[in-house]
This record gives structure tokens, C-alpha cells and sequence, in this order.
């Protein structure tokens, strides 16, 4: 089998490089698998997706896409280019806790944690190191405010799991 992984922009993969020279040696349709790889990844418009391909050899394939990175997803929902350069100085957006919680769901299976409310936590690390902030606070004082509780409620938590978080 063989196994072709690939960064492409949402809904825009293209025959030409990386996909077209991957695939041409195996004798596939190489148009058809860019328009079921673009139809897969449009809901990432603007954001690199990494896909798989697998052609086994019966010439079935499998098209895997996966999440973007944490980073653009963030950066697609405060509508910035990058992050800043200095997240004690810079501040380049500010996100809702309600967007967090919607970007720990879009990103749960592709974390580490196992729950929304870890998730939440991790996305909110991540917001740290792009100089984005969180209700208008610095991602430390929200990852505080987890630590004493302020969030349970918001997520459903029980005091016991929040206390096992700190």
C-alpha cells in the first residue's frame, strides 16, 4: 500500500506539486482525488490541512484529512494573519470563552486531552504563546482563573475535577 501525506490549502489542492508527482506513478485518477480532497477540506478555506492518501493495490483509496494546527485555527477566528511576536507586548486578538470552547470541540480528538474542559486549557496555552487574549486577559490570568474555579461552571465541571486540574 502505498501512502502519500501532504499540506494542502482548503479547497484549493491542485494537481501540481505535492499531490500530482506523489500520485502519478500509481496510475490513479489524479484529478479525482484533488476534487474529493477539496470537497473534503472547504470548510478550511485559508488554512493548510494535512490529508493522507492511501492507494492500496487494487487502486482503492482512502482520503484522510486531519485538523488544522491550533494556531490557525485561532488566528481564522480572530481574523489575523499570524500571531504576535511578543505575547507580554503584542496583543493580535481576542477570543470569547465561547470561541475556545468551539475551537477545544473542533480540536479534541487531535489533543491531547480527553475532555472540553482540559481541551479548553490548551487552546488557551496555545493563545498564550500567539498574543491573543482571552475575555480581555492574558492567557495566564484565565489559565488562573481554571485553577480557582471561575470556568466550571461554563464547562459543567464538578469542583472535584477542577481541583484535580490545578
Amino acid at each position: 500500500m502505498a501512502e502519500i501525506s501532504a499540506l494542502v490549502e482548503g479547497g484549493k489542492a491542485t494537481a501540481g506539486a505535492p499531490l500530482g508527482p506523489a500520485l502519478g506513478p500509481l496510475g490513479v485518477n489524479i484529478g479525482k482525488i484533488v476534487a474529493e480532497i477539496n470537497d473534503k477540506t472547504k470548510g478550511y478555506a485559508g488554512m493548510k490541512v494535512p490529508v493522507t492518501i492511501e492507494v492500496d493495490k487494487q487502486k482503492n483509496i482512502t482520503i484522510t484529512v486531519g485538523s488544522p494546527p491550533t494556531s490557525a485555527l485561532i488566528t481564522k477566528e480572530i481574523r489575523a494573519q499570524k500571531g504576535g511576536a511578543n505575547q507580554r507586548a503584542d496583543t493580535v486578538g481576542n477570543l470569547s470563552m465561547a470561541q475556545v470552547k468551539k475551537l477545544a470541540e473542533a480540536k479534541i480528538e487531535a489533543l491531547t486531552s480527553t475532555d472540553l474542559y482540559s481541551a479548553s486549557r490548551e487552546i488557551i496555552g496555545t493563545c498564550n504563546s500567539m498574543a491573543v487574549t482571552i475575555e480581555g486577559k492574558r492567557a495566564k490570568e484565565v489559565q488562573q482563573e481554571f485553577r480557582d474555579g471561575k470556568w466550571d461552571e461554563f464547562f459543567g465541571v464538578k469542583k472535584a475535577h477542577a481541583q484535580k486540574a490545578k
